[in-house]
């Protein structure tokens, strides 16, 4: 299994230890060679052998721009981070991902984004056009793949997870309005046992408290 993101490098020290066997790369996403050379490692890790599950869980980095931003007060770097950023380095996991992949016949390729991939929602078009071209991204290397053996999906995380990191925001809300790390896991867990007679291709978290906009 391979896990592509912009870590720190405490977080890998704390996956390795966490995960028995798991080996930790750390890599910039952002950085094409980088990636390249993060799946180049993770095969070398298992002597060689095929990567079973590709999960890229990258998020914007905003770098001082605001996350929710109603457009007529958006300055002209607001799309910077998702046009100069987080497209591009999507979009270079998941071409390198699908050559590796396909070339092994095999595998499952997961990217995870959040809900503004299924609705534009006010104080967030920036993020949304991001969201909705990773989907686009998604379906077309979903279609791809699938005569070659890969099974590729979308899973919308359209919830706020629970971390250190986002105490702040879940502060005083019960549970139901958030999900956690293993919430996700699980969704991961299930789209890569799926057989090849009933992949599905598009996925989405929503927590029981939140409400639900089709």
């Amino acid at each position: 299994m391979l896990l592509c993101n912009i870590f720190r490098n405490f977080e890998v020290a704390a996956f390795t230890a966490a995960v028995p066997g798991a080996v930790g790369i750390r890599a910039s996403a952002g950085d094409p060679g980088e990636a390249e050379r993060a799946f180049a490692e993770a095969r070398a890790a298992l002597g060689g052998g095929s990567l079973d599950l590709v999960v890229n869980a990258i998020s914007p980095s905003l770098q001082g721009v605001p996350y929710g931003t109603h457009l007529a007060d958006a300055g002209p770097s607001a799309m910077d981070p998702y046009v100069r950023d987080l497209i591009p380095a999507i979009f270079d996991v998941t071409r390198i991902a699908a050559a590796t992949l396909g070339g092994q016949g095999h595998g499952t390729l997961i990217q995870v984004t959040g809900g503004s991939s299924r609705r534009g929602m006010p104080g967030r078009g920036p993020w949304a056009a991001g969201a909705f071209a990773t989907k686009g991204l998604l379906q077309a290397v979903a279609q791809e793949l699938r005569e070659q053996g890969v099974h590729a999906a979308l899973l919308v995380v359209d919830a706020v997870i629970e971390s250190g990191k986002t105490a702040g925001i879940l502060e005083g809300k019960p549970a139901e309005y958030s999900t956690t790390g293993e919430d996700v896991a699980a969704a991961v867990a299930y789209l890569h046992s799926q057989s090849p007679r009933g992949w599905t291709h598009e996925l989405m978290i929503t927590p029981a408290g939140d409400r639900w906009v089709p």
